[in-house]
């Protein structure tokens, strides 16, 4: 088999890319060592920038999204048992962010992929990398019990953090940043009415919380946990007692709560390995980097990532330039570190770090009260959760 871009991985990041590409006329093949079905029932984050609104729209993929996402104006800061106003809109001159799930986005695509007839092979085992380092770039993967070679001109790779793209790079070729934090995500998602229209943050001396939503009758809550916890410790009432003694009296009142359809404890980490490029492997998405979902720029990197590599092969095939291929690392790290920055600074501050000294507290308390306080102050948080230019 042949094509001139492989990529390796069929979640949103991978199938966006090959939309673009296809769209733009670029042959593109995508290997996926999972089944549809399993990409489409992992349940992920789902607030938008509008540059990557922007980009599903120039993908072709974005009627339904525009049909059922949740455009939201602002956010609310929870502490001290009360609710702060982030009027995003007002802070950024009209910039918003649309509510609309991961697996819906990932759905679009995959229903977009079909329709065009491209190509995706699912549950290829044993994926082996090769020759990116050459001239001749590919792939050999089994399929249906028999071993398959894919040539290619270049490989993206949109695999994730656990996936064989970045592992295949020599260990000397490449340097990892990572910060492990000392807590993880508990996440319930139900059917019932979200607790507010807006999502609200909340940092509580019992932990952090988020009150956030997939539609207006489908609720997604979390609860910082230490990293020892079990989910199967928590009973649906044990977390809704734990999420309402969290929340200020009037989200209390108005929870509504009802049987978890999924339950689930994430760890937290950065994660940022550089360069992206080697040869013609371009790593894409979680393969390059991961960010705690405190301000959800995983996502919206991943679809920045995807926006410069998708640039930079148009233009090789249509200009024969290579200034994008060039380029393409430097351009998404400028972008990634700028974000993991931001994610970094919101779990700091609105998460409680295990023995944290009573000064520390005492400091997030202060930032918090002038980041409430202050115009610019908010400003600045409201410019970096709606989406840095890219």
């Amino acid at each position: 088999m042949r094509t001139q871009v492989l990529i390796i991985g069929a979640g949103p990041s991978g199938l966006l890319l090959g939309q673009l590409l296809h769209k733009a006329g670029v042959a593109n093949l995508i290997v996926e060592r999972q089944t549809g079905d399993y990409v489409l029932g992992r349940i992920r984050a789902g607030v938008l920038e509008q540059t990557t609104v922007d980009l599903l729209d120039e993908a072709g993929v974005g009627t339904r999204m525009h049909a059922e996402g949740l455009v939201h104006h602002g956010f609310e800061l929870m502490f001290d048992g009360q609710r702060h106003h982030i009027d995003l809109s007002r802070l950024t001159g009209g910039k918003s962010v649309m509510v609309y799930g991961q697996t819906e986005v990932t759905r679009d695509l995959m229903e977009a992929r079909a329709a065009v007839g491209e190509q995706t092979l699912y549950s290829a085992s044993d994926v082996e990398l090769f020759g990116f380092d050459g001239d001749q770039p590919g792939a050999r993967c089994t399929v249906d019990g028999e071993r398959i070679t894919i040539l290619c001109d270049y490989i993206a790779g949109c695999d994730g953090y656990h996936g064989v793209s970045r592992a295949s790079v020599p260990a000397s070729a490449i340097k990892t940043h990572e910060k492990v934090y000392p807590f993880g995500w508990l996440g319930v998602l139900s059917d019932t009415p979200p607790v507010s229209h807006e999502l609200i943050y909340g940092r509580h001396e019992r932990g952090f919380t988020l009150c956030s939503m997939r539609s207006p009758t489908r609720s997604r809550y979390y609860l910082q946990v230490p990293l020892s916890e079990q989910v199967g410790d928590w009973s649906d009432e044990r977390f809704w007692n734990e999420l309402r003694a969290r929340m200020d009296p009037e989200a209390a009142a108005a929870l509504v709560t009802g049987p978890s359809l999924e339950k689930s404890i994430a760890p937290l980490r950065s994660f940022v390995a550089e360069p992206m490029r080697f040869g013609r492997l371009f790593l894409a998405g979680d393969a390059a980097h991961i960010v705690p979902p405190t301000g959800a720029k995983g996502l919206n990197l991943a679809a920045s990532d995807v926006r410069y590599l998708s640039q930079a092969f148009i233009e090789h095939y249509r200009e024969k330039s290579e200034a994008g291929i060039e380029h393409y690392s430097a351009r998404c790290l400028s972008r990634i570190w700028k974000a993991e920055r931001f994610s970094w600074w919101f779990t700091s501050l609105m998460h409680n770090l295990p023995n944290e000294p009573e000064i520390d507290a005492k400091l997030h308390r202060a930032e918090l009260d002038y980041l409430v306080g202050s115009d610019a102050a908010k400003a600045a948080m409201a410019e970096n959760y709606v989406g840095l230019p890219v």
